[in-house]
């Protein structure tokens, strides 16, 4: 197999969906700023970090949950390895990986990314 190729393959296209996410992170703060002031800019900013903290935690302690139940399973409780209550243990931590691993931490970029465009951007025409 093209290793190689497969990898340049699935980085493009992971960069290529990218961008709207990331555009929206730039371009939502800068908007709100200009067009409803400082005052509705600090509300967009309060609310994205309250929900998205909620966010990050939950989908790192679900992710973790899974994980853990996973390896419950295998030491032995619910029929042990090979039972159906360890193939749902293994679904659920295929799952639950990505979310504990990469969006729980993605989003606490993602309000970084909203609070310094922010500060930089909006902040010094106030």
């Amino acid at each position: 197999p093209d290793y190689v190729r497969c990898v340049a393959i699935s980085t493009e296209a992971a960069i290529r969906e990218m961008i709207a996410p990331g555009l929206l992170a730039v371009i939502a703060p800068v908007l709100v700023g200009f067009i409803l002031g400082a005052e509705a800019l600090g509300g967009m900013l309060a609310g994205s970090i309250v929900s998205g903290v909620c966010l990050a935690i939950m989908l790192a302690n679900s992710g973790g949950a899974w994980d853990n139940a996973k390896k419950y399973i295998e030491e032995g409780n619910y029929g042990g390895k090979h039972s159906p209550a360890h193939a749902a243990a293994v679904e659920g931590d295929t799952v639950g990986d990505p979310c504990k691993d990469t969006a729980g931490p993605s989003l606490n970029i993602l309000l970084k990314l909203m609070s310094i465009v922010s500060l930089v951007f909006i902040a010094p025409l106030f």
